[in-house]
Formats: C-alpha cells, sequence, structure tokens
C-alpha cells in the first residue's frame, strides 16, 4: 500500500484504518430504520425496544476498557481484525434473529466492535501518522463516522424501498437486510487491515526497532525516519520513567475544575439527545404522521445534515475556537428543541370531518366493523393522545369487548393516522438541531478532551470521561421508548431543550477558550500547582 510518497502512504493507511469509524457509525445508527418493525415482529414492550437499541452502547463501553491494554499487548492491527470480524458476526447474526434474545446477542457483539474501533482506530492513524498531517489524518476517523451514519440512513431507505416492490410484504425481510447488509463492508475492512503495517510504537515497544524504523519511512520518508525513531523512543522513556498512572490522580483535589469541564462536556453532549434522536429518528419523523417511506427518506436528510456541518466544524474550530462553536450551537440547539417540543405540544388528534376522508386515514390498520364503530368520531379534535385513545376504546366498546381489544391494539396506528402537526416544522428543527450539534458538542468535546488534561493523567482522564459520556448515552437510548409513552413526544424534546439550555449556561460559565494555546499553556492555566 505505497507509491513511494509518503504523505500518500499515510493517508491510504489511515483511510483503510477509518473505516472502522464508518462501520461504527454505521452499525450505531442503521437501528433507526429497524425499530419499529423489530417492535412489531417481536411484540416488544418500550423497555425491551430500549435494550434492543442500547445495548450496543453498553457493549461499546465496555470493550473500551479492555481494548487499549490489548491492543498494547498484541498491537493495534490485530485488535482491530478482531473488531471487524466482530462486525461482521453482527451483521449477519442481526440478519438471521429468529427472537429478541438472539438479536439483543448479535448486537453485543457488535458493540464490542463499536468500542474497539472508537478507541484504537484513531490511536492507530495518531501513531503512524507525520507530525504534520497528524490532526488531519485523525479527523478521518470522525467523518468516516458520520459518513457511516449517512450511509445507514441511505441503505435503510433503499432496502425498504426494494423489498416493498420486489416482496410486497416486507415486514419481516426488509429490516433484516438492513441489519445484515453491514456484513458487505465488514469483510472488506477486514481484508484491507492485511495490508496495513503494525503501530511503529508499538513494534519499538516491542523491541521491533528495525521494522519500527522501515514503517517510519514509509510513512515519513527516509530523512525523516531516524528523527521519527528517536521521538518515538523519547516517548517511551518517558513514560517508563513516569509510571503506570493511578485513578487517585486524576480524582486528585487539583483536577477538579479539568474534571468539571470534562464530564459536564461529556454529561451535555448526550443529554441534549442526539443519539435519541440517530438512533430513533424514523420513529419521530412516524409520531408527524409520515409513513414509514417518508420517515426513511427524511433520515437521509438528517444524515447529509450531519455530514455537511462535520466538515465545515474541522474548518470552523480552528478559526472561531472551540468557546464560540459551543455557545453557539448549545442556543440554536435549545431553540430547535423547544420548537419541536411546542409542534408535537400543540398537535391535535382527530379523523375528518367528512366520512369518506375518515375512512381513508383508518384505511386498512382494523377490520370494516371497527372502522364503522369509529366513524362516529369523525370531525372530534382531541389535545392529547391519551384521550385519543381512550375515546377509541370507548366507541369500539360501545359495540363489543372484540372490537376494543382490537381498537386498543392498533391505538398507536390509528393515533399516528389520526395526528394533526406541521410535520415541515419538526424536520427543520430537527436538521437545524443536528447541524449546530455537529458544529459545537460532536466535534468540540473531544478535542478539548485532548487539551484540557494533563499529559501525565491524559489517557486515564480521557477514558474516565469517554466512559461517563456513554453511560449517559446509554441511559438516553434506554429510557428513551418509555419516555414517548409517559411524557409523549413534547415532553421528551422539552428536557431535552432544557439540558442544551442547561449545557449553554455551563459552557459561558466553566469552559475556557483552548485555541492558541499550547497544551503546557493550558496545564499551567487550568492546572493550580501543589
Amino acid at each position: 500500500m505505497s507509491d513511494g510518497r509518503p504523505s500518500a502512504y499515510s493517508t491510504l493507511v489511515a483511510f483503510a484504518v477509518a473505516l472502522g469509524g464508518f462501520l461504527m457509525g454505521f452499525d450505531s445508527a442503521v437501528i433507526s430504520g429497524v425499530v419499529d418493525p423489530v417492535k412489531d415482529r417481536f411484540e416488544l414492550s418500550a423497555g425491551e425496544l430500549g435494550f434492543v437499541v442500547s445495548c450496543l452502547t453498553a457493549a461499546a463501553t465496555a470493550a473500551m476498557a479492555v481494548a487499549g491494554p490489548l491492543a498494547d499487548r498484541f498491537g493495534r492491527r490485530p485488535v482491530l481484525l478482531v473488531t471487524a470480524l466482530l462486525f461482521t458476526v453482527s451483521a449477519i447474526g442481526s440478519a438471521f434473529a429468529p427472537d429478541f434474545w438472539t438479536l439483543v446477542i448479535a448486537r453485543i457483539v457488535g458493540g464490542f466492535g463499536v468500542g474497539g474501533a472508537l478507541l484504537i482506530a484513531p490511536i492507530f492513524i495518531a501513531e503512524i501518522a507525520p507530525a504534520a498531517q497528524r490532526g488531519r489524518l485523525v479527523s478521518f476517523n470522525q467523518l468516516n463516522i458520520v459518513l457511516g451514519f449517512s450511509a445507514a440512513f441511505f441503505s435503510n431507505y433503499f432496502l425498504n424501498g426494494y423489498f416493498a416492490e420486489q416482496a410486497g410484504d416486507q415486514s419481516d425481510i426488509a429490516w433484516r437486510w438492513m441489519l445484515g447488509v453491514e456484513a458487505i463492508p465488514a469483510a472488506i475492512y477486514f481484508l484491507l487491515l492485511f495490508l496495513v503495517p503494525r503501530s511503529p510504537r508499538w513494534l519499538a515497544i516491542q523491541g521491533r526497532d528495525a521494522e519500527a524504523r522501515q514503517v517510519l519511512a514509509r510513512a515519513n520518508g527516509e530523512a525523516q525516519a531516524d528523527a521519527a525513531l528517536a521521538e518515538v523512543f523519547a516517548s517511551i522513556r518517558k513514560s517508563q520513567e513516569l509510571g503506570k498512572v493511578r485513578y487517585t490522580e486524576v480524582l486528585h483535589k487539583k483536577m477538579r475544575r479539568v474534571l468539571v469541564i470534562g464530564l459536564g462536556l461529556g454529561f451535555f453532549q448526550q443529554a441534549t439527545g442526539i443519539n435519541a434522536i440517530f438512533y430513533y429518528c424514523t420513529t419521530i419523523f412516524s409520531l408527524t404522521g409520515a409513513g414509514r417511506e417518508a420517515a426513511l427518506s427524511q433520515a437521509i436528510w438528517v444524515g447529509l445534515v450531519n455530514v455537511a456541518f462535520t466538515v465545515l466544524a474541522m474548518w470552523l474550530i480552528e478559526r472561531l475556537g472551540r468557546r464560540p462553536l459551543l455557545i453557539i450551537g448549545t442556543a440554536v440547539m435549545s431553540l430547535a428543541l423547544f420548537t419541536n417540543s411546542l409542534a408535537f405540544s400543540s398537535a391535535s388528534y382527530g379523523f375528518a370531518a367528512e366520512p369518506a376522508t375518515a375512512t381513508q386515514q383508518i384505511g386498512e390498520l382494523v377490520s370494516p366493523e371497527a372502522q364503522a364503530a369509529l366513524l362516529p368520531l369523525a370531525g372530534q379534535a382531541f389535545d392529547d393522545v391519551q384521550s385519543f385513545k381512550t375515546a377509541l376504546n370507548a366507541a369500539a366498546g360501545n359495540v363489543s369487548a372484540e372490537l376494543r381489544d382490537e381498537v386498543e391494539g392498533k391505538g398507536e396506528d390509528l393515533a399516528k393516522a389520526a395526528l394533526q402537526i406541521d410535520g415541515l416544522l419538526v424536520l427543520l428543527a430537527i436538521m437545524a438541531y443536528i447541524a449546530a450539534f455537529a458544529i459545537s458538542l460532536g466535534p468540540v468535546m473531544w478535542a478539548m478532551f485532548s487539551e484540557i488534561f494533563p499529559m501525565r493523567v491524559r489517557g486515564v482522564a480521557i477514558s474516565l470521561a469517554g466512559f461517563f459520556n456513554s453511560a449517559v448515552s446509554w441511559s438516553v437510548q434506554q429510557l428513551f421508548p418509555s419516555g414517548l409513552e409517559t411524557l409523549g413526544p413534547g415532553g421528551v424534546f422539552a428536557v431535552f431543550g432544557s439540558f442544551a439550555a442547561l449545557g449553554l449556561v455551563f459552557t459561558l460559565i466553566y469552559v475556557p477558550e483552548t485555541k492558541g494555546r499550547s497544551l503546557e499553556q493550558l496545564e499551567a492555566e487550568l492546572i493550580p500547582e501543589d
């Protein structure tokens, strides 16, 4: 994988390794297109549905705790090869899952792959990239993550349409292909990894100096190879002299300020609902009355906006700075989330006054007998979904208990059909939220993690903050379906909007600007001397 030019070689290696980020993004977002059919197929409760979605994040969190030590012992490339296999096994297992628990286990396997790729891929790239290209090449991984998200939304839309046309009833076919198609890029990733070299830093730690120099010569050029190897040796000696970092050092009182900043950013990045919106976006759009195909197509726009504004953030972060982006981003996020809360809260539920139109709304959701029982409700409007469902059950129950049970079982579908809401406003507000997140809390949190923590404890501190961030993400994913049932979409978006507003206040009070300062300057400013 070399054409003789160090820059091109490093770029090709970084591109190959960063495909792990693509798979991570794809594996995380593909679930958005299958939550509704999986819920119906396995008759899941809100809690079980949340677990199907969130178990991947839980497994990824656990994987990050062991991926680092395993990569130190066996090397970066072997660990990435295992992640590629895990992605492949997960995709195939999810596609053929016969029941709830098999699907959960397959998702957990994929979560281990996500955790390993998320942690090791950027480390591998940083260790092989020339210093002048390191920032750009490491950013390949983040860009590939959002490309993976977007590719999953495109794939879901295409497969849903294809099987709707080819098979008619695609309820138990399309979603399996949506989950299984990831096996193709995962297998490609596995094969590409055999073409990339070992990490030069890992080789040097193992005493394989000649091999380390050979890799550095291809990545940096022959003239710079010895100097690059000397820097690697110096870094290794310094780490050995300092000894192993203990968690007590991270929790020392002098670290209080940077821990508050790091944990605060980690909390607000997820508490504002980003992964709930990504993972359940088709469910959210279906709540506006959009059909399945329309909801999947709207998810594509979410993915495209995410990619475009992530690229913009890579350009803005060194020009505007971290703090201004956080202020602008959290302000817009809060406004967008409260807009959605207002849109859903002001929605009404009811069938059209014209009997023919009302019959068309009900469609084939219930039997002709149930349709006839519900038609007297035509023209009535209800302010909330619960009162609407109560009226439906009462109307059907007046005819027979059997019809009441039928209508009660179709309550969610009937509510979607009867919902009167500005769906375009919801879509635009979500796109504004995604754009604001992509230029602020999304990339800025990780950039500041690498800047605010002192070198001595940086690795352990970032792991701690990253673990906390993942735990909040898991909680949001797990609780979102239950939140929709108890608070309704208007209430859930109000909660997310409140956290975004608190994130803005937190930024104004606690978060410093780090642009243009060296890591040593930041350490002196943020960490008081003993």
